[in-house]
């Protein structure tokens, strides 16, 4: 009688997998699964054939993974003659790598099937012409068409910044001068501190194309500068060109610092200035005076100026006094610089009396 069951091409593949080899020392297993050298996974033991020694063994070994365990151990001598896995039986699903490309039949897979984002650069052989992307070839960039693979040239005139640096008073009303190229009347301005806080410019007024005054009441700290011109285009500093800080200030009051006798030792004596950053305290008197030694003892005084750079900057006189002929004041000017490089200068003045002897008088 003629078959009536399932058509033969219903049943899914036969895998014919690598042969194993029994081994005394692995005895019941486990033992790997391959096929072709690659590991193999069956679905269980039930869909497994194994030949060992010409007798097929069924039922009396379980697989775990990619690899099978028999109830019995083999030995050395054991032969394993077949291993084939049956697969899943009837065909609902195909399996992995069962339908080839000649079993797709042409015009079947339509636009509904193909999965959004399935089709990558990678999957796109050849050129696709503008037109299908674009609909006319051509996109429009600032008004103009420009051809996919053509190019235009774009104008944009941003502005630009050439100022080197601004150093202003805190909480004060100050206007800058900034110098650059291509500024439009009237821009923005507006000055970003190192935490991204925006300060608009209270007053911009519109000189030229180069210059443009800016006015802030900043606090203390360094700040990015940025231009916006009225058509949208502008530019940052690439740095924190304006500085708020106070100018240096002393403590030490002008003029004398006191009086000494010809020839005596002078130590402690001391002169102080403050800022918000460190502050240096330098002669720059010309010619040097206190500290030069051009014309000793008749208007130069030789001493040492020394001290350590601080907010509050304590600087030491010393050295032993000179010894005119008579009773001499020498006059000199001290200044305090600190890191912005704000100055603040102060006039002072040293009396050496011939008829005074290792004694000092302060005022």
């Amino acid at each position: 009688m003629a078959y009536i069951g399932q058509n033969l091409d219903r049943f899914s593949n036969v895998e014919k997998l690598d042969a194993i080899t029994p081994a005394t020392a692995t005895g019941a297993g486990p033992y790997n699964l391959t096929k072709g050298g690659v590991a193999f996974t069956p679905s269980s033991a039930d869909t497994m054939v194994i030949s060992i020694n010409g007798v097929v063994q069924y039922g009396n070994f379980t697989v775990s993974s990619s690899t099978v365990t028999f109830s019995g151990a083999l030995v050395d001598a054991d032969t394993c003659d077949f291993i084939y896995h049956m697969g899943t039986g009837l065909l609902s699903t195909p399996v992995d790598n069962s339908v080839s490309t000649a079993k797709i039949v042409d015009s079947n897979i339509t636009t509904a099937k193909i999965a959004n984002s399935a089709v990558t650069d990678a999957k796109i052989a050849g050129t696709i012409s503008n037109s299908k992307l674009t609909g006319s070839g051509a996109i429009t960039i600032n008004g103009s068409a420009v051809a996919l693979g053509g190019s235009v040239t774009v104008g944009e005139t941003k502005p630009t910044i050439t100022s080197s640096s601004f150093t202003i008073a805190p909480s004060t009303s100050s206007t800058i001068t900034i110098t650059g190229t291509n500024f439009i009347s009237v821009p923005i301005v507006e000055a970003i501190s190192s935490t991204g806080a925006i300060t608009r410019a209270t007053a911009v007024s519109f000189t030229s194309a180069t210059s443009i005054d800016a006015t802030f009441n900043l606090s203390n700290g360094s700040y990015f500068l940025r231009v916006e011109n009225n058509d949208g285009n502008a530019v940052r500093t690439s740095s924190a060109i304006l500085n708020v800080s106070s100018a240096p200030s002393w403590t030490t009051s002008a003029g004398s610092l006191g009086t000494f006798g010809a020839g005596e030792s002078i130590s402690s004596l001391n002169v102080v200035a403050t800022s918000d950053s460190n502050v240096t305290i330098t002669e720059v008197t010309s010619p040097l005076t206190l500290t030069g030694n051009t014309d000793t003892p008749a208007s130069t005084m030789n001493l040492t100026l020394s001290g350590t750079p601080g907010t509050t900057a304590t600087y030491t006189i010393s050295g032993t006094a000179p010894t005119p002929s008579s009773d001499t004041t020498y006059n000199f000017t001290l200044r305090a610089t600190d890191v912005e490089g704000q100055t603040a200068d102060r006039a002072f003045s040293i009396t050496i009396s011939t008829g005074i002897n290792n004694s000092g008088q302060f005022n």
